[in-house]
Parts: structure tokens; C-alpha cells; sequence
């Protein structure tokens, strides 16, 4: 059986000349995943190509990560790793609070209302602030903004990929 891997960031750009990489965290446990000693994966997402890396030492710099793995001292050996994946083994996953859930686990749900009316499926996971949103793509038309809150969504069930939503005035126009 093949190890399954969970993403957790994705190398944005190179940072200064001593070998460190922008990271764009995609993980709610960034000063986790990103912290020193931690070992990640790189995986180059066209040719399938992966590394295994340890940090050395990262730092939050605005919205992402400057981190150094061991043994790269300088950008040219770190500039062919841009836009590769970091990703964790599943099995090194950080136990969850009761309703709290992982990315993977949500994206691909079916979103349908109170009434059973299918709503979409979950595409992608911004986080803009206070709470998640969920971006739900129909089989016709355009995405709909479904914001992770309680006053909203009432079930999710991660094992059948199904999310139960209330729909509140002005959420679906």
C-alpha cells in the first residue's frame, strides 16, 4: 500500500539568497507543521518527484512561512522547489476537537438544504477572518459563499460527504 499524504503548504517563491523558501500555508496547524525539526514532504505535483525535508528554522513572515530545510544553504539549490507541495504523512495527523474537521475531510462533501435540496459540492476552504467559508460549485451555475457558522450549517458527515445547511435569507442570491 502506497502512504497517503496530507497537504499542508506549498513553496510560493524563494526568500533571500541563503537558501530559505516562501511557504503558503494551507493547515490550521502552521507553527506545528512548520515548526524546527519537523519533517515534511516535497512533492513536485507534475512528475510525482518527492523529498523528504527537515526545517532548520521558519518564521511567519505576513501570510506565509520563510523556512529553511537542512542541508540547502543558498537559493540555487532551493529555486527548482517552487510551487512543489509540503506535505505530512496522514498518519502524523494532530487529533481534532469534537466538530472540528480537517480540509480534506470537507472538501468533496455534498452541501444540501434543510429541505434536501442539493445545493453543490464543496470546492475549496477560504479563510478570510473570523470563520471559515466554504466555496460550493453547483452542477449548473455559479459558486456559492457558504460561511462555516452554526446559525447555518446544522450536520456534516464526513463518512457520506454530506453537509446539512440552513438556508438564511440573501445566502443562495
Amino acid at each position: 500500500m502506497t502512504e497517503q499524504f496530507l497537504t499542508v503548504g506549498k513553496v510560493a517563491n524563494t526568500h533571500g539568497i541563503r537558501g530559505e523558501l516562501k511557504i503558503y500555508p494551507n493547515t490550521d496547524f502552521a507553527e506545528v507543521r512548520f515548526a524546527e525539526g519537523k519533517k515534511l514532504w516535497m512533492i513536485n505535483e507534475e512528475n510525482g518527484n518527492k523529498l523528504e525535508v527537515e526545517i532548520v528554522s521558519s518564521r511567519l513572515q505576513k501570510n506565509m512561512y520563510v523556512v529553511r530545510f537542512k542541508g540547502f544553504g543558498n537559493i540555487n539549490e532551493v529555486e527548482k522547489y517552487k510551487g512543489w507541495t509540503l506535505k505530512v504523512s496522514k498518519d502524523d495527523i494532530i487529533e481534532l476537537e469534537e466538530d472540528e474537521f480537517y480540509f480534506h475531510e470537507i472538501l468533496d462533501c455534498e452541501v444540501f438544504t434543510e429541505e434536501g435540496t442539493k445545493i453543490g459540492k464543496i470546492v475549496d476552504i477560504l479563510k478570510p477572518g473570523a470563520n471559515d467559508v466554504w466555496v460550493v460549485r453547483p452542477d449548473k451555475g455559479e459558486e456559492v459563499l457558504i460561511p462555516y457558522i452554526h446559525d447555518v450549517v446544522l450536520d456534516i458527515n464526513v463518512e457520506e460527504k454530506k453537509v446539512l445547511i440552513h438556508v438564511m435569507e440573501g445566502l443562495l442570491e
